[in-house]
C-alpha cells in the first residue's frame, strides 16, 4: 500500500483517503437527496406563513433570496457570470420570462400550501416530467418513444380521474407542471449557472416585490413585520430558496442526468406525504386512484428511458 504521494505507507499506519471522482459522486448524491428532500417539505416550512398575503410572502421571498444569493455569488467569485449575462439582450429577454415563471410558480405554490392544496401541488410535480417531454415534443420536434406516449396517455388519464375527484380541473397541479416545465426550458436555452440566473430573475422582480412590500407597509394590510417570528420566517425564505438551487446545481455537475431523474420522485412523494399525514388533506378513492395511475405513468416512463439508455459498459 503506498500513500497519496507515492511514498511507501508506514506500516500499521493507513494512509489517507484521496479524494477522487467516487467521493465526488457521494457528495453528488448526499446534494440530490439533501435538495429532494428540502424541496419536498417545503410545504412545513410555508404553512407557518398562512396567515401572510401569499403575494406578500413571495415578494419577500425574492428580495430575501436577491440577498442571499448575492453572498453566495461573492464567496464564489462569480459575478463575471452575471455581467456576462447582462451584456446579451437575449440573454437578458430569456431571463425576464424565466423570472415570471418562476414567480408564478412560487406564487401558486404559496396559495396552495396556505389553502390546503398540497395534495395538487404533489400531484403537480408528480407530473412535471411527463409535462416537459410533451414540451420537448411540441416546442423541439422531440420524438416521442412508445413507453413515453404510453406514459403520457396514462398521465391524461390519470388527470381526468383526478378532475373527477376534485370535482374540477386540477388548475393548481396543471399551473405548477406547466410553469416548472416551461422555466426548465427556458433556463436550458440560455447559459447562465443556477445562481447567477436566480439573481438575474430577482433583480428583474425586485422592482415590483419592492412596490408591494412597501404597499404591506403603508396600506390597510395588517403589519406583518410587527410579529419578529413572522419576520424571521419571511427572511427565511431566501437561505430556502438559494440553498437547494445551489446544491442542485452541485448534484448536476457531478451525477448523470439519469441519475439526477431517479431523485426528482423524492420532492413529491414527501409532499403527498405531508399532506395526508400531516396535513389531514383529504384522500378520497378517486383521488388515489389519479395518484395510482400516475405512479403507474412514471414507472412506465422511467423503465422506457432505462431500458433506451441500455446497460452501462463493464
Amino acid at each position: 500500500m503506498t500513500s497519496i504521494e507515492g511514498a511507501p505507507a508506514a506500516k500499521g499506519v493507513r494512509s489517507p483517503r484521496p479524494i477522487g471522482p467516487d467521493t465526488n459522486v457521494r457528495l453528488g448524491v448526499f446534494a440530490a437527496l439533501a435538495t429532494y428532500t428540502i424541496w419536498g417539505v417545503l410545504p412545513l416550512f410555508f404553512k407557518l406563513l398562512e396567515h401572510v398575503n401569499p403575494v406578500g410572502v413571495v415578494a419577500n421571498r425574492i428580495l430575501c433570496s436577491l440577498f442571499f444569493v448575492v453572498a453566495i455569488l461573492y464567496f464564489r467569485h462569480q459575478f463575471g457570470e452575471v455581467r456576462a449575462a447582462l451584456k446579451d439582450r437575449r440573454t437578458v429577454l430569456l431571463m425576464c420570462v424565466s423570472a415570471v415563471l418562476i414567480a408564478g410558480n412560487w406564487l401558486i405554490f404559496v396559495w396552495a400550501v396556505a389553502n390546503n392544496h398540497v395534495l395538487e401541488v404533489s400531484f403537480g410535480y408528480f407530473i412535471n416530467p411527463l409535462v416537459s417531454v410533451a414540451i420537448g415534443m411540441v416546442l423541439l420536434s422531440e420524438r416521442l418513444s412508445r413507453t413515453q406516449a404510453i406514459a403520457i396517455a396514462i398521465a391524461l388519464v390519470a388527470i381526468g380521474i383526478q378532475a373527477i375527484g376534485l370535482g374540477s380541473v386540477p388548475w393548481v397541479s396543471l399551473v405548477l407542471a406547466l410553469t416548472f416545465a416551461f422555466y426548465g426550458y427556458v433556463r436550458k436555452t440560455v447559459n447562465v449557472g443556477s445562481a447567477a440566473g436566480l439573481a438575474i430573475e430577482t433583480l428583474v422582480l425586485i422592482p415590483i416585490s419592492a412596490a408591494y412590500i412597501f404597499y404591506l407597509l403603508t396600506g390597510p394590510a395588517p403589519d406583518f413585520y410587527a410579529d419578529p417570528t413572522t419576520t424571521l420566517f419571511l427572511v427565511m425564505t431566501g437561505p430556502m430558496t438559494a440553498v437547494p438551487l445551489v446544491m442542485f446545481a452541485f448534484a448536476a455537475r457531478q451525477l448523470r442526468l439519469s441519475t439526477i431523474g431517479m431523485f426528482q420522485y423524492i420532492a413529491p412523494s414527501l409532499q403527498f406525504a405531508v399532506a395526508v399525514f400531516v396535513f389531514g388533506e383529504d384522500l378520497s378513492p378517486a383521488r388515489l386512484a389519479g395518484f395510482a395511475l400516475i405512479w403507474v405513468s412514471l414507472a412506465v416512463f422511467s423503465f422506457g428511458s432505462w431500458r433506451e439508455r441500455g446497460p452501462r459498459p463493464a
